[in-house]
């Protein structure tokens, strides 16, 4: 089995952005280090508890930190970013680190409605984009292919013949595309283009059954698979003892249900402030749900909670997102209990 790593770089309520990066540092170098397959970041805007605003920027830093590990978004909203923009800076990833890196795309804003309009700019990027992600997903294929992608400009007063557009002068290989999703539209789309896929089964828990049944039964071979490609993404904390777990597990789970009931967001608690928090009926229904889904326990148990998931849902790459928080007194720049479960994983599954 292989084993990868999601990782939102969360910031605590003891952490600056710095304390965060430099903490997502130590756990890349820990993945690379322990023979995790993949390490995959976010794209997520204007959250108080989510450091990962730009995939490319981290991945660049991250590549210059390890070694062997593959590295990916996990995923980029394409319709945030121009097709070119996105092309471009991960055409660059894999001329950096050849043959390690992974684009993760998606179409959902990653942000709220106002943070969305700004990111998109003045002159406004509508849902027309999402609606148009189908064609933008080929045009950054095509401009990160070698042969890049003619453009017609006849008409616009430019070049009255066909334009050769590149992401990149001289690409050697692509970086491997990977479509991410939380609906049924996503498997349709990724069964038909012959993509691989990843369903966000950490963050939605429902549908991941039928998703990944109709990715497999539509899937068409193509350039990118002969064959349906897909692994499981599943939040874990993992402990010494199944008690400290899901304390430490407990103020991911709670943000999460301020997130799902429309409640003000802010850094991920510490575990003894956690303690203190009140939560309505709902939201304690919300973290009971999260605390059932996710894998939390002590090493052999949640190993074997890992194999079950990889079992049931017919995958032999199962790739967790370390939401452990931390307690009073730890060194800001370091996530310690999220170490902890990828070492400890490893040494039940690597």
């Amino acid at each position: 089995m292989q084993l990868s790593v999601l990782d939102l770089v969360p910031v605590r309520s003891d952490q600056s952005t710095a304390d965060a990066f430099a903490a997502t540092v130590r756990l890349a170098k820990a993945a690379d280090q322990l023979g995790y397959h993949r390490y995959w970041v976010a794209e997520h805007h204007n959250m108080p508890a989510v450091a990962a605003t730009s995939p490319p920027v981290l991945l660049s830093y991250l590549a210059a930190q390890t070694a062997r590990i593959r590295l990916g978004s996990g995923g980029v909203m394409l319709p945030n970013h121009a097709p070119l923009a996105v092309a471009e800076q991960f055409a660059l990833l894999e001329a950096a680190a050849p043959g390690r890196i992974d684009l993760g795309v998606g179409r959902a804003p990653g942000t709220d409605p106002v943070t969305s309009i700004a990111l998109r700019g003045p002159a406004g990027r509508t849902d027309e984009d999402i609606h148009r992600f189908p064609e933008y997903l080929d045009d950054v294929v095509a401009l990160m292919s070698p042969g890049g992608v003619k453009v017609s400009l006849e008409g616009r007063n430019l070049l009255d013949r066909n334009y050769i557009l590149k992401a990149t002068p001289a690409a050697v290989s692509p970086p491997t595309l990977w479509l991410l999703g939380s609906s049924m539209y996503s498997a349709h789309l990724a069964a038909a283009k012959g993509l691989p896929y990843v369903f966000a089964h950490h963050f939605s828990g429902q549908g991941t059954e039928e998703a990944l049944a109709t990715y497999r039964e539509e899937f068409r071979p193509s350039e990118f698979a002969d064959k349906p490609t897909t692994f499981m993404t599943v939040n874990a904390c993992v402990a010494e003892t199944r008690d400290e777990a899901e304390q430490l597990i407990r103020p991911n789970l709670q943000m999460m249900a301020w997130l799902r009931t429309g409640e003000p967001l802010r850094a991920l608690d510490l575990v003894e402030d956690s303690e203190n928090n009140q939560l309505t009926a709902q939201q304690e229904a919300i973290v009971a749900a999260g605390m059932e889904r996710a894998v939390v326990g002590a090493p052999e148990e949640a190993a074997g909670q890992i194999r079950e998931i990889a079992s049931y849902f017919g995958v032999d790459e199962v790739m967790v997102s370390p939401v452990a928080a931390a307690r009073r007194g730890c060194d800001p720049a370091t996530a310690p209990a999220r170490e902890t479960t990828l070492r400890l994983l490893a040494e039940q599954l690597l």
